[in-house]
């Protein structure tokens, strides 16, 4: 492959460094990116365009067409972000280029194809079904028992996620802007997730975490924490769990970002349940903290997939334990950061992204553009739960709003 590469991008920060996945003096490399992502576009890009967003498939296709005019038809679209992969597919699709098409990405995009090809396989997992309507939530919850959780069969980041626990609640489905949507009944269960790569037939390597607090509690201005598990136990039954899923969904390479409910069965071994899946690297602060602890580049095992490559990554003889914690702003983006107060290094994050202040934090979604972002690793899972729990106790920032009057300032109080 020595021809056109088009790269569709939304990162502000270095989460992939594409620049070392694929050669832009021996390629035409392209972008399409937003505003926010423009500064991290590689200095060797043969051209970019900016568009609103990466996820409006119109703006996006638009710029396809004038990138393909001047460069020729990509070989290869890449898209790293697990809001970019309708989007890239739908263009690879109609371009007739090699790559991953709609139909292929459902299982992983889905989540009510994607239940269906786990149970298919033989995986446990709370019981599902379709949502069109309040008719069909209503059914559901009569037959499997409340509560239940309703969610966007293709959301990302906890969006539009909602617990209805009982007849009562069913007034707020008609709060939600319509799309399809998934009903499924509630785990009361922990959530872990697990990160690493499916080489086809067998697990690459691969983490699991524990959260701290939940990543709907975030999308409600919670923190969010993360900290790798060290219980031999726990890991070698979750690790036969995800090679079991990975495999399930494909039997072709794949970088996976898996949740996954774990409890405790009648005879006190792990019990795990499926959740979902993601095929993309983790969000967050994964990418950071498997470069810099552990020395692995999900993104570049990802971006293989994408180019036709087979990935290849190392497995550390002995794994450090790693962890981080995300703080959302203390008043909705978007807004300005008026003062903080940074951990001091005792607190024990080894890297920080705190916006400056006078900086305004954008409304963008996801888990980048937040109040603050740090990064944790140990020798061991318990030592790196009390750096992310010190931290988020002792971490303050304080924000105005940008589009209201008055100061309405708010200081950012952390609980677990």
């Amino acid at each position: 492959m020595s021809g056109h590469v088009l790269v569709v991008h939304r990162w502000r920060d270095r989460y992939a460094h594409y620049e070392d996945y694929l050669d832009h003096r021996a390629h035409r490399v392209t972008y399409v990116t937003t505003p926010l992502g423009l500064p991290s576009v590689p200095g060797g890009a043969a051209d970019v365009r900016v568009v609103p967003a990466t996820d409006d498939p119109h703006a996006v296709w638009d710029a396809v067409g004038e990138l393909g005019a001047r460069f020729g038809t990509p070989e290869r679209v890449v898209a790293l972000n697990e809001g970019d992969l309708d989007t890239a597919a739908l263009v690879r699709e109609r371009l007739g280029c090699a790559g991953q098409r709609p139909d292929e990405l459902a299982r992983f995009r889905d989540k009510l194809v994607m239940n269906r090809v786990v149970r298919d396989g033989g995986l446990p997992l709370p019981a599902f079904a379709d949502a069109p309507d309040e008719a069909a939530v209503l059914a559901f919850a009569e037959r499997e028992g409340w509560p239940v959780v309703v969610k966007p069969r293709r959301g990302t980041a906890s969006r539009g996620v909602v617990r209805l626990d009982g007849p009562a609640d069913l007034p707020l489905l008609h709060t939600l802007p319509p799309e399809p949507r998934l009903v499924q009944r509630y785990c009361p269960d922990a959530i872990v997730h697990i990160d690493g790569l499916w080489t086809g037939t067998a697990l690459g390597p691969w983490r699991a975490s524990r959260y701290v607090n939940t990543c709907v509690d975030f999308a409600e201005g919670v923190t969010l924490g993360s900290v790798e598990i060290d219980d031999g136990e726990l890991l070698a039954a979750l690790g036969e769990f995800t090679a079991r899923a990975a495999g399930a969904l494909s039997d072709e390479p794949w970088v996976f970002h898996m949740e996954a409910f774990v409890g405790t069965a009648s005879d006190g071994s792990p019990e795990i349940r499926f959740l979902e899946a993601g095929y993309r690297a983790g969000g967050a602060e994964i990418p950071f903290v498997w470069r810099e602890v552990h020395g692995i580049d999900l993104m570049r095992a990802a971006m293989d997939v994408q180019l036709g490559r087979r990935p290849a990554l190392p497995v550390p003889e002995e794994w450090r334990t790693a962890g981080w914690l995300l703080v959302p702003s203390p008043v909705p983006a978007p807004c300005r950061v008026t003062s903080f107060e940074p951990p001091s290094p005792q607190d024990g994050p080894y890297a920080s992204v705190i916006p400056a202040v006078g900086q305004v934090i954008p409304r963008a979604g996801g888990y980048e553009h937040i109040g603050a972002r740090f990064r944790f690793r140990g020798a061991t899972s318990a030592d790196v739960e009390k750096a992310v729990l010190r931290t988020a106790a002792r971490f303050r920032m304080e924000c105005v709003p940008t589009t209201a009057p008055g100061p309405g300032r708010v200081v950012c109080g952390l609980d677990r």
